[in-house]
């Protein structure tokens, strides 16, 4: 079986086969097998026991390009918000790109621009879905909006889309309606057609949106597997009769091309975040609720799409400790504290071996990385991908357990896994040592001389009482620079909080909060907040909110 590669060598590999034997290959030379798809589904995975936080997990696998589809939804030649218009335009050339590359391989492309078919009256991609026999297991109510299916029932939608999820300013949408209707168009429904960036094949395509015409076409080539790409996900990529909810519930091997699509959100509703994480937000929905997620550079290769204007601050979060429910604390931070200007990848342990984390080489394109791990030793070559990030200079943020993240206290590592014991004094100037009694109650202060530094100036909130016990620390680095002490009767005073520069020239900030507890503390929430902007800032231009 030929796997169809970014680059397209294996295309290129057949016809070489081909072109051989007619130069006098023998007669017998076997047929090229047909082009498969590699690809690698992520979903968010229910965590064990039930009711914790579902995880990132993958699973990677070969579709026959034969028994795949492409549906195209929507990708209208315009739209009455003009920002939303502007984000299309930029992802369609991509988009034809997916497409040629899919429909060389032999997938069955379908473009469906719901409620344009008037203008494809006399196209043979539009005749040929209608020529398309029905199929006796037709859902009966396949050609139904779908709002909801029965894994979302009981799930909470992330966004507020309740007016539209229109986010133009309002001046832009008034010079936007006047030029619609500069142009005979309705501003409220103005579109026609597909816009023309995306190529229909007349020979091979189909065009429709019904869901009848689609599940025919589908079900009468054997197509198995299906890909959505198009706008908006939170809307009609979601809910049409083609769309994701009635291919997933009916038994479709169905995945969004996660950076081949855009929400329909105003970051000024809730959670008023940025329009970007927004998307995130809808596609984390869709992995815990609906189906499956891949990216384009599966099959194009390079770096998966990004828009122009979402210059959010990449963070990964490498989460793997048991004691302080950091995996469900910090993706609430996240959202809270980091969702106008953040883009936030959680890296988590594989369910069935906690030493191994699922989508470690997010940390790859990382702008900060922070650490919420304990006594963890990972395969080498995943802990190689964090020697790396921090070998190159880039900040590290370390919480709690991050100062023996991958430290066993003495014992060896598993064969084919790695430790690092230096980790704490080598990449946060530390000095873990154990904790004080967890019945010694602490307080936590501003550290001396500390009230001008961006990360502590002006926090109200101080003292406030420490969850967790009192780490001892002490002594630090002499680079590291002290932001904040916990007190308590009978013993010194131990930083809880501190920044450090590392001999590499990169930046790191640690603190042994994080209990579950300190998350309810306003000054924690906006310090580690702080922490992650001035490090992802040049040193001299640090932002503080």
């Amino acid at each position: 079986m030929a796997v169809v590669t970014p680059l397209g060598r294996s295309h290129l590999m057949l016809r070489i086969v081909v072109c051989l034997a007619c130069l006098g290959g023998s007669a017998f030379a076997p047929a090229a097998e047909p082009d498969s798809f590699a690809v690698t589904l992520r979903r968010q995975v229910p965590a064990v026991p039930s009711g914790q936080v579902p995880r990132p997990g993958i699973e990677a696998q070969s579709w026959d390009a034969d028994r795949t589809a492409i549906i195209v939804c929507d990708m209208w030649d315009s739209h009455h918000c003009y920002r939303a218009v502007r984000r299309a335009t930029e992802l369609a050339p991509r988009m034809n790109r997916l497409l040629h590359v899919a429909r060389d391989a032999g997938a069955v492309v379908i473009h469906a621009p719901s409620g344009c078919m008037d203008a494809y009256a006399n196209h043979p991609g539009r005749s040929r879905a209608e020529a398309e026999p029905g199929r006796p297991d037709q859902p009966a109510d396949i050609n139904d909006w779908c709002h909801q299916i029965p894994a979302e029932e009981q799930a909470d939608y992330p966004i507020d889309q309740t007016k539209g999820g229109e986010d133009d300013t309002p001046e832009e949408h008034a010079a936007w309606e006047k030029r619609l209707l500069a142009e005979g168009r309705d501003p409220n429904r103005p579109w026609k057609k597909q816009m023309d960036t995306l190529e229909i094949d007349a020979d091979r395509d189909f065009i429709s949106d019904r869901g009848d015409e689609i599940w025919a076409i589908l079900g009468n080539r054997q197509v198995r597997n299906v890909l959505l790409v198009g706008v908006h996900t939170n809307m009609c990529v979601l809910g049409r009769p083609f769309g994701l909810r009635q291919l997933s519930k009916n038994g479709k091997n169905v995945a969004l091309v996660r950076d081949m699509t855009d929400t329909m959100y105003d970051p000024a509703a809730e959670p008023f975040v940025s329009h970007f994480t927004g998307t995130d937000l809808i596609v984390r929905h869709i992995e815990r609720h609906v189906c499956a997620t891949i990216s384009s550079d599966q099959l194009l290769g390079g770096e998966p799409f990004r828009f122009s204007n979402d210059r959010r601050t990449r963070v990964v979060m490498m989460i793997g400790e048991s004691e302080y429910d950091t995996d469900r604390s910090l993706p609430e931070f996240a959202l809270r504290q980091l969702g106008k200007d953040c883009q936030v990848t959680l890296v988590q342990p594989h369910p069935d071996d906690p030493n191994e984390f699922v989508g470690i080489e997010a940390i790859d394109d990382a702008d900060v990385l922070l650490i919420s791990v304990r006594r963890r030793t990972l395969p080498t070559g995943q802990l190689q991908v964090v020697r790396d990030f921090v070998d190159a200079g880039k900040p590290v943020i370390g919480l709690r357990t991050a100062s023996h993240a991958f430290h066993l206290r003495g014992d060896e590592p598993p064969e084919g896994k790695s430790d690092w014991p230096e980790f704490d004094r080598q990449v946060f100037g530390g000095n873990y040592t154990n904790h004080h009694g967890n019945s010694l109650r602490s307080t936590v202060h501003l550290a001396a001389g500390a009230g001008d530094h961006p990360m502590v100036r002006g926090l109200s909130g101080l003292p406030f009482d420490q969850s967790g016990s009192l780490y001892k620390t002490s002594p630090l680095d002499p680079a590291a620079t002290p932001l904040l002490v916990g007190r308590a009767e009978g013993v010194a005073d131990e930083p809880v909080a501190w920044t450090f520069e590392r001999s590499d020239g990169g930046r790191s900030f640690y603190t042994s909060l994080g209990h579950v507890k300190d998350f309810q503390q306003p000054v924690f929430n906006r310090m580690l907040g702080r922490a992650v902007r001035t490090l992802s800032e040049p040193s001299d231009s640090a932002r503080t909110e």
